[in-house]
């Protein structure tokens, strides 16, 4: 195949590209594995069979940052750079990661195939540090509910019961819950999240066959496990007098969360049957098919994640009465640097060298396979 300066490369149906590149029921719009970056740059505005997969993930990036600013101007909000905030920004972090993983991912794979591997690793990566990011901000603006326990007439919330002081109240709300939540739940949300991806990047070097099913099984685990604290709100009576604003606030939690699962479970049936391309191969093959409506099935269920998560906010800055951590007499200690960003650090860290590992492999696998190719164009 000829490189044409100054036109575009030619697209390929998926009998003349590697097989490492084709993608079930797609036949064609495919680009060769030999892309400059410029070229794999200007093939987000023509019509190749990753364009959509590109502009459902990259556009996502703007209209969730317009909808995540709004917390930061409610009355009563502290400043965008106090500690209350440090979960929120850390969830924000993780899903802009993971948006524009994506989105680069897809536009950038076709430069080596080399390259296409680590470029869907680092995608792997930061699914799995979004999910930390949403644990964090369910940690701190849901958590505390796990912790309410009555005086009299008045609701002490569990952070309210910090430091051993005389007169306290030992919480009553299970406190077998309550422990899993200030040991366990942190902790095994990261480990989870490096299991996931392990097990991911591992399905691009083994068990090809079941690819799509193990990932999307992988990722059900942090799911279930990070939303403990959604079930447990479900599940249990709200904190606030059903006369406040709170609880106002609070009561529209529920309808966010059914509606993100549900997203969550179409997106996991589509990327699993391969719909609608399986039932007409190379008719959806530039526009339509199963992976882009995976992308807007996914951030529409990360937009009422944060819909979910901002009405929890709204109703603790609310609650006049609610100590916003951290105090000297709270029990669940307040977001920190250490506690947010060190722990995404961390984590980040892990992951990198995770996927530095795999690409090393895949460059020991796909490298010789490149330079073949190299010299099949000079060849040509």
């Amino acid at each position: 195949m000829p490189l044409n300066c100054g036109q575009p490369l030619p697209l390929l149906s998926h009998k003349d590209v590697p097989p490492r590149v084709t993608e079930n029921y797609i036949l064609s719009g495919y680009r060769f594995p030999n892309y400059s970056l410029r070229d794999c740059l200007l093939s987000a505005f023509r019509p190749t069979n990753e364009t959509g997969n590109f502009w459902t993930h990259f556009l996502p990036i703007f209209i969730f940052a317009y909808y995540f600013v709004e917390v930061f101007g409610w009355d009563g909000a502290p400043d965008a750079d106090a500690p209350f905030f440090y979960p929120m920004w850390n969830y924000f972090i993780g899903v802009f990661c993971l948006l524009m993983a994506s989105s680069m991912a897809h536009l950038l794979n076709s430069m080596s195939l080399v390259v296409r591997e680590v470029c869907f690793f680092v995608d792997y990566g930061t699914i799995s540090a979004y999910t930390v990011g949403s644990s964090l901000a369910y940690y701190y603006y849901i958590h505390p509910r796990a912790g309410i326990v009555e005086k009299g007439d008045r609701t002490i919330s569990h952070l309210d019961l910090n430091h051993k002081r005389k007169g306290a109240l030992p919480s009553s709300a299970m406190p077998e819950f309550n422990l899993f939540f200030e040991t366990y739940y942190m902790p095994c949300a990261c480990v989870i999240a490096i299991i996931c991806v392990l097990s991911c990047c591992n399905t691009r070097q083994r068990w090809r066959e079941h690819r799509y099913i193990i990932r999307t099984l992988v990722f059900l685990l942090p799911f279930l496990i990070s939303s403990t604290p959604i079930f447990y709100r479900v599940l249990t009576r709200s904190p606030y007098p059903t006369t406040s604003s709170s609880f106002a606030a609070s009561t529209t939690m529920p309808s966010f969360f059914y509606r993100h699962s549900l997203w969550l479970l179409v997106s996991a049936l589509i990327n699993i049957s391969k719909f609608p391309e399986r039932l007409a191969p190379g008719r959806f093959d530039i526009w339509g098919h199963s992976h882009q409506w995976f992308h807007c099935c996914t951030f529409l269920s990360i937009l009422d994640e944060l819909h979910m998560i901002q009405a929890e906010v709204r109703a603790i800055l609310l609650n006049p009465d609610f100590l916003l951590p951290p105090t000297a007499l709270s029990h669940l200690p307040g977001p920190t640097i250490a506690s947010t960003y060190g722990v995404m650090l961390l984590l980040q860290t892990t992951i990198v060298s995770i996927i530095a590992c795999f690409s090393w492999r895949a460059n020991c696998i796909y490298g010789p396979q490149r330079d073949h190719l190299k010299k099949h164009m000079k060849v040509n």
